[in-house]
Protein backbone atom coordinates (compact mmCIF):
# COMPACT_ATOMS: atom_id res chain seq x y z
CA UNK A 1 0.00 0.00 0.00
CA UNK A 2 1.30 3.40 -0.99
CA UNK A 3 0.43 6.77 0.51
CA UNK A 4 -0.95 7.88 -2.85
CA UNK A 5 -3.62 5.16 -2.56
CA UNK A 6 -5.32 7.33 0.07
CA UNK A 7 -5.19 10.64 -1.78
CA UNK A 8 -8.07 12.58 -3.33
CA UNK A 9 -8.77 16.09 -4.60
CA UNK A 10 -10.46 18.30 -2.01
CA UNK A 11 -11.59 21.83 -2.93
CA UNK A 12 -10.53 24.35 -0.30
CA UNK A 13 -14.08 25.72 -0.16
CA UNK A 14 -15.28 22.47 1.49
CA UNK A 15 -13.10 22.92 4.61
CA UNK A 16 -15.48 24.02 7.38
CA UNK A 17 -14.38 26.82 9.70
CA UNK A 18 -17.55 26.86 11.84
CA UNK A 19 -19.87 24.04 12.86
CA UNK A 20 -23.52 23.62 11.97
CA UNK A 21 -25.99 25.26 14.34
CA UNK A 22 -27.66 23.45 15.99
CA UNK A 23 -25.10 20.67 16.13
CA UNK A 24 -27.46 17.95 14.96
CA UNK A 25 -28.38 19.97 11.85
CA UNK A 26 -25.13 18.90 10.19
CA UNK A 27 -25.46 16.72 7.11
CA UNK A 28 -24.99 12.97 7.41
CA UNK A 29 -23.80 10.72 4.61
CA UNK A 30 -24.99 7.18 5.32
CA UNK A 31 -23.04 4.44 3.55
CA UNK A 32 -24.73 1.08 4.05
CA UNK A 33 -23.05 -1.56 1.96
CA UNK A 34 -22.91 -0.12 -1.56
CA UNK A 35 -25.81 2.29 -0.99
CA UNK A 36 -25.20 5.97 -0.20
CA UNK A 37 -27.95 8.13 1.29
CA UNK A 38 -27.85 11.88 2.02
CA UNK A 39 -29.41 12.69 5.38
CA UNK A 40 -29.10 14.89 8.47
CA UNK A 41 -27.49 13.93 11.78
CA UNK A 42 -30.71 14.39 13.77
CA UNK A 43 -32.27 11.60 11.68
CA UNK A 44 -29.58 9.03 12.54
CA UNK A 45 -32.18 6.93 14.38
CA UNK A 46 -33.51 5.92 10.94
CA UNK A 47 -30.41 3.69 10.62
CA UNK A 48 -29.87 2.66 14.24
CA UNK A 49 -31.75 -0.18 15.90
CA UNK A 50 -32.96 -0.67 19.47
CA UNK A 51 -30.17 -2.55 21.19
CA UNK A 52 -27.36 -0.79 19.32
CA UNK A 53 -24.69 0.77 21.52
CA UNK A 54 -22.84 4.01 20.75
CA UNK A 55 -19.35 4.28 22.25
CA UNK A 56 -18.56 7.89 23.15
CA UNK A 57 -15.20 9.47 24.00
CA UNK A 58 -15.66 11.65 27.10
CA UNK A 59 -12.30 13.40 26.92
CA UNK A 60 -12.36 17.16 27.54
CA UNK A 61 -10.32 19.53 25.38
CA UNK A 62 -8.20 21.97 27.34
CA UNK A 63 -7.67 25.54 26.06
CA UNK A 64 -4.11 24.53 25.25
CA UNK A 65 -3.06 27.43 23.02
CA UNK A 66 -1.41 30.26 24.92
CA UNK A 67 0.16 33.55 23.93
CA UNK A 68 2.61 35.25 26.27
CA UNK A 69 5.85 37.13 26.70
CA UNK A 70 9.20 35.58 27.53
CA UNK A 71 11.24 37.60 29.99
CA UNK A 72 15.03 37.76 30.07
CA UNK A 73 17.52 39.79 32.08
CA UNK A 74 20.18 40.88 29.56
CA UNK A 75 22.53 42.19 32.24
CA UNK A 76 23.85 45.63 31.39
CA UNK A 77 20.88 46.37 29.12
CA UNK A 78 18.35 45.34 31.75
CA UNK A 79 15.27 43.15 31.35
CA UNK A 80 13.69 42.50 27.94
CA UNK A 81 10.62 40.67 26.70
CA UNK A 82 9.40 39.15 23.44
CA UNK A 83 6.17 37.44 22.38
CA UNK A 84 6.00 33.65 22.29
CA UNK A 85 3.25 31.20 21.29
CA UNK A 86 2.75 27.98 23.25
CA UNK A 87 0.64 24.89 22.62
CA UNK A 88 0.43 22.50 25.56
CA UNK A 89 0.82 18.85 24.58
CA UNK A 90 0.96 16.56 27.60
CA UNK A 91 0.99 16.96 31.40
CA UNK A 92 3.90 15.72 33.48
CA UNK A 93 4.30 15.43 37.23
CA UNK A 94 4.68 18.41 39.54
CA UNK A 95 2.96 21.00 37.37
CA UNK A 96 5.14 20.47 34.30
CA UNK A 97 3.91 20.23 30.70
CA UNK A 98 5.54 19.30 27.44
CA UNK A 99 4.69 21.96 24.86
CA UNK A 100 5.35 23.34 21.43
CA UNK A 101 6.97 26.78 21.63
CA UNK A 102 7.28 29.23 18.76
CA UNK A 103 10.00 30.37 18.41
CA UNK A 104 11.74 27.61 20.39
CA UNK A 105 15.25 28.51 19.23
CA UNK A 106 15.18 31.98 20.77
CA UNK A 107 14.07 31.05 24.27
CA UNK A 108 16.62 29.78 26.77
CA UNK A 109 16.23 27.38 29.67
CA UNK A 110 15.43 29.27 32.85
CA UNK A 111 13.50 32.05 31.10
CA UNK A 112 10.06 32.96 32.42
CA UNK A 113 6.95 33.24 30.26
CA UNK A 114 4.05 35.38 31.45
CA UNK A 115 0.66 34.47 29.98
CA UNK A 116 -1.58 36.53 32.28
CA UNK A 117 -1.61 38.12 35.72
CA UNK A 118 -2.56 34.68 37.09
CA UNK A 119 -0.48 32.31 34.95
CA UNK A 120 3.23 32.04 34.24
CA UNK A 121 5.77 29.31 33.55
CA UNK A 122 9.52 28.69 33.33
CA UNK A 123 11.23 26.76 30.53
CA UNK A 124 13.13 23.98 32.31
CA UNK A 125 14.25 21.88 29.32
CA UNK A 126 14.25 21.41 25.55
CA UNK A 127 13.62 17.88 24.25
CA UNK A 128 13.10 16.63 20.68
CA UNK A 129 11.90 19.95 19.32
CA UNK A 130 9.62 20.58 22.28
CA UNK A 131 9.90 22.48 25.53
CA UNK A 132 9.19 21.42 29.10
CA UNK A 133 7.41 24.13 31.07
CA UNK A 134 7.13 24.40 34.84
CA UNK A 135 3.95 26.28 35.71
CA UNK A 136 3.51 28.25 38.92
CA UNK A 137 0.07 26.72 39.55
CA UNK A 138 -1.35 23.20 39.79
CA UNK A 139 -4.71 21.51 40.18
CA UNK A 140 -7.89 23.56 40.17
CA UNK A 141 -5.94 26.84 40.33
CA UNK A 142 -4.08 25.93 37.13
CA UNK A 143 -7.29 24.85 35.39
CA UNK A 144 -8.99 28.13 36.26
CA UNK A 145 -6.07 30.26 35.10
CA UNK A 146 -5.70 28.25 31.89
CA UNK A 147 -9.42 28.59 31.13
CA UNK A 148 -9.05 32.35 31.39
CA UNK A 149 -5.79 32.74 29.44
CA UNK A 150 -5.94 29.92 26.89
CA UNK A 151 -7.69 29.41 23.58
CA UNK A 152 -8.94 26.21 22.00
CA UNK A 153 -6.23 24.48 19.94
CA UNK A 154 -8.05 24.52 16.63
CA UNK A 155 -6.66 22.18 13.95
CA UNK A 156 -4.07 23.78 11.66
CA UNK A 157 -6.41 23.77 8.65
CA UNK A 158 -8.87 25.97 10.59
CA UNK A 159 -6.25 28.05 12.39
CA UNK A 160 -4.77 28.96 9.01
CA UNK A 161 -8.08 30.56 8.05
CA UNK A 162 -9.04 32.30 11.30
CA UNK A 163 -8.01 32.69 14.93
CA UNK A 164 -9.74 30.82 17.74
CA UNK A 165 -12.31 32.85 19.66
CA UNK A 166 -14.66 32.58 22.62
CA UNK A 167 -17.27 30.67 20.60
CA UNK A 168 -14.78 27.85 20.00
CA UNK A 169 -14.65 27.13 23.73
CA UNK A 170 -18.20 25.84 23.33
CA UNK A 171 -18.15 24.65 19.73
CA UNK A 172 -14.94 22.61 20.05
CA UNK A 173 -16.18 20.62 23.05
CA UNK A 174 -18.61 17.71 23.25
CA UNK A 175 -21.71 18.05 25.41
CA UNK A 176 -20.55 15.07 27.53
CA UNK A 177 -16.88 16.12 27.98
CA UNK A 178 -15.71 15.46 31.53
CA UNK A 179 -12.12 14.16 31.69
CA UNK A 180 -9.64 16.94 30.87
CA UNK A 181 -6.54 16.16 28.87
CA UNK A 182 -7.14 16.34 25.10
CA UNK A 183 -5.55 18.93 22.83
CA UNK A 184 -7.88 18.03 19.95
CA UNK A 185 -11.59 17.22 20.00
CA UNK A 186 -13.19 13.86 19.14
CA UNK A 187 -14.93 15.70 16.34
CA UNK A 188 -17.62 13.24 15.27
CA UNK A 189 -19.06 13.72 18.76
CA UNK A 190 -19.49 17.46 18.19
CA UNK A 191 -22.67 16.69 16.20
CA UNK A 192 -24.61 15.54 19.27
CA UNK A 193 -26.77 17.77 21.44
CA UNK A 194 -29.02 16.93 24.38
CA UNK A 195 -32.13 16.66 22.19
CA UNK A 196 -30.47 14.06 19.96
CA UNK A 197 -29.21 12.07 22.94
CA UNK A 198 -32.75 11.96 24.33
CA UNK A 199 -34.11 10.87 20.95
CA UNK A 200 -31.55 8.07 20.72
CA UNK A 201 -32.30 6.85 24.23
CA UNK A 202 -36.04 6.81 23.52
CA UNK A 203 -35.27 4.77 20.38
CA UNK A 204 -33.56 2.10 22.50
CA UNK A 205 -29.94 3.02 21.71
CA UNK A 206 -27.57 2.75 24.67
CA UNK A 207 -24.32 4.60 25.44
CA UNK A 208 -20.93 3.62 26.78
CA UNK A 209 -18.27 6.17 27.72
CA UNK A 210 -14.54 5.63 27.27
CA UNK A 211 -11.65 8.12 27.45
CA UNK A 212 -8.93 8.75 24.88
CA UNK A 213 -7.01 11.99 25.30
CA UNK A 214 -6.50 13.08 21.71
CA UNK A 215 -3.00 14.45 21.15
CA UNK A 216 -1.56 16.94 18.70
CA UNK A 217 0.05 14.01 16.90
CA UNK A 218 -3.33 13.31 15.32
CA UNK A 219 -2.54 16.13 12.85
CA UNK A 220 0.96 14.92 11.94
CA UNK A 221 1.31 14.06 8.25
CA UNK A 222 2.35 10.63 7.04
CA UNK A 223 5.86 11.06 5.60
CA UNK A 224 6.58 7.56 4.27
CA UNK A 225 5.50 6.17 0.92
CA UNK A 226 4.98 2.63 2.19
CA UNK A 227 2.06 2.95 4.61
CA UNK A 228 3.25 0.05 6.76
CA UNK A 229 6.42 1.97 7.66
CA UNK A 230 4.47 4.74 9.41
CA UNK A 231 4.82 5.00 13.20
CA UNK A 232 1.74 6.22 15.04
CA UNK A 233 1.88 8.65 17.95
CA UNK A 234 0.81 7.29 21.35
CA UNK A 235 -2.23 8.58 23.23
CA UNK A 236 -3.49 7.74 26.72
CA UNK A 237 -6.77 5.89 27.00
CA UNK A 238 -9.01 4.24 29.57
CA UNK A 239 -11.71 1.59 29.20
CA UNK A 240 -13.37 0.85 32.54
CA UNK A 241 -14.59 -2.57 33.69
CA UNK A 242 -18.15 -1.29 33.32
CA UNK A 243 -17.53 -0.11 29.75
CA UNK A 244 -16.01 -3.46 28.74
CA UNK A 245 -18.90 -5.30 30.39
CA UNK A 246 -21.52 -3.18 28.58
CA UNK A 247 -19.87 -3.65 25.19
CA UNK A 248 -19.51 -7.41 25.64
CA UNK A 249 -23.15 -7.67 26.74
CA UNK A 250 -24.29 -5.82 23.61
CA UNK A 251 -22.25 -8.12 21.38
CA UNK A 252 -23.63 -11.19 23.14
CA UNK A 253 -27.21 -9.95 22.70
CA UNK A 254 -26.74 -9.39 18.96
CA UNK A 255 -26.64 -5.60 19.11
CA UNK A 256 -24.17 -3.51 17.16
CA UNK A 257 -21.30 -1.63 18.77
CA UNK A 258 -20.82 1.68 16.96
CA UNK A 259 -18.03 4.00 18.09
CA UNK A 260 -18.63 7.68 17.50
CA UNK A 261 -15.33 8.87 16.11
CA UNK A 262 -12.05 7.26 15.19
CA UNK A 263 -10.66 7.94 18.68
CA UNK A 264 -13.30 5.76 20.33
CA UNK A 265 -12.80 3.10 17.66
CA UNK A 266 -9.01 3.02 18.08
CA UNK A 267 -9.34 2.70 21.84
CA UNK A 268 -11.86 -0.14 21.95
CA UNK A 269 -9.94 -2.06 19.29
CA UNK A 270 -6.75 -1.56 21.32
CA UNK A 271 -8.51 -3.12 24.30
CA UNK A 272 -9.76 -6.07 22.23
CA UNK A 273 -6.65 -7.38 20.51
CA UNK A 274 -7.19 -10.81 22.14
CA UNK A 275 -10.68 -11.00 20.64
CA UNK A 276 -12.94 -9.74 23.45
CA UNK A 277 -12.73 -6.23 24.85
CA UNK A 278 -11.19 -5.98 28.30
CA UNK A 279 -10.52 -3.06 30.67
CA UNK A 280 -7.65 -0.88 29.46
CA UNK A 281 -5.52 1.84 30.97
CA UNK A 282 -2.44 3.25 29.29
CA UNK A 283 -1.01 4.38 25.98
CA UNK A 284 -2.05 3.13 22.59
CA UNK A 285 -0.31 3.64 19.26
CA UNK A 286 -2.56 1.27 17.33
CA UNK A 287 -2.39 1.82 13.56
CA UNK A 288 -5.44 0.69 11.60
CA UNK A 289 -5.08 0.28 7.83
CA UNK A 290 -6.58 -2.10 5.23
CA UNK A 291 -6.23 -5.70 6.33
CA UNK A 292 -6.92 -4.89 10.00
CA UNK A 293 -9.03 -7.44 11.90
CA UNK A 294 -11.83 -5.61 13.74
CA UNK A 295 -12.96 -7.37 16.93
CA UNK A 296 -15.46 -4.88 18.39
CA UNK A 297 -16.61 -2.12 16.02
CA UNK A 298 -19.54 -3.08 13.79
CA UNK A 299 -19.84 0.37 12.21
CA UNK A 300 -18.52 3.90 12.68
CA UNK A 301 -19.79 7.46 12.80
CA UNK A 302 -17.04 9.84 11.76
CA UNK A 303 -16.30 13.12 9.99
CA UNK A 304 -14.60 13.44 6.59
CA UNK A 305 -10.83 13.18 6.81
CA UNK A 306 -7.67 14.64 5.32
CA UNK A 307 -6.26 13.13 2.14
CA UNK A 308 -3.33 10.77 2.75
CA UNK A 309 -4.02 10.66 6.50
CA UNK A 310 -4.01 7.70 8.89
CA UNK A 311 -7.73 8.29 9.39
CA UNK A 312 -8.35 7.77 5.66
CA UNK A 313 -6.54 4.47 6.09
CA UNK A 314 -8.73 3.59 9.06
CA UNK A 315 -12.05 4.14 7.27
CA UNK A 316 -10.64 2.28 4.25
CA UNK A 317 -9.88 -0.65 6.54
CA UNK A 318 -13.48 -0.67 7.75
CA UNK A 319 -15.28 -0.17 4.43
CA UNK A 320 -12.75 -1.20 1.78
CA UNK A 321 -10.63 1.18 -0.30
CA UNK A 322 -12.83 1.12 -3.41
CA UNK A 323 -15.98 1.82 -1.41
CA UNK A 324 -14.36 4.66 0.53
CA UNK A 325 -13.20 6.16 -2.74
CA UNK A 326 -16.78 6.19 -4.01
CA UNK A 327 -18.05 7.62 -0.71
CA UNK A 328 -15.56 10.48 -0.80
CA UNK A 329 -16.22 11.17 -4.48
CA UNK A 330 -19.92 11.50 -3.58
CA UNK A 331 -19.15 13.74 -0.57
CA UNK A 332 -17.08 16.13 -2.69
CA UNK A 333 -19.62 16.18 -5.52
CA UNK A 334 -22.45 16.92 -3.07
CA UNK A 335 -20.54 19.67 -1.24
CA UNK A 336 -20.28 18.00 2.15
CA UNK A 337 -18.24 20.04 4.60
CA UNK A 338 -14.92 18.47 5.66
CA UNK A 339 -12.79 18.03 8.76
CA UNK A 340 -13.32 18.95 12.42
CA UNK A 341 -16.24 21.37 12.05
CA UNK A 342 -17.64 19.63 8.99
CA UNK A 343 -20.40 17.13 8.31
CA UNK A 344 -20.54 13.48 9.33
CA UNK A 345 -20.75 10.01 7.84
CA UNK A 346 -22.28 6.82 9.19
CA UNK A 347 -20.30 3.89 7.80
CA UNK A 348 -22.13 0.56 7.93
CA UNK A 349 -20.01 -2.20 6.34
Amino acid sequence: MHLSDFDFDLPDRLIATRPANPRSAARLLVAEGDQITDAVVRDITDWLRPGDRLVLNDTKVIPARLSGFRHRDTGTEGPSKARIEVTLLEPRSGGQWSALLKPLKKIKEGEDIVFSDALRATLVAKEDGQGVLQFDLQGDDFDAALAEAGNMPLPPYIAAKRAADTQDKTDYQTVWARNSGAVAAPTASLHFDEALLEKLAAHGVTFTYVTLHVGAGTFLPVKVDDVKDHKMHSEWGHVSEQAAREINATKAAGGRVIPVGTTALRLIESAAREGEIKPWDGGTDIFIYPGFDFHVADALMTNFHLPKSTLMMLVSALMGQDRISRIYDHAVAEDYRFFSYGDASLLLP
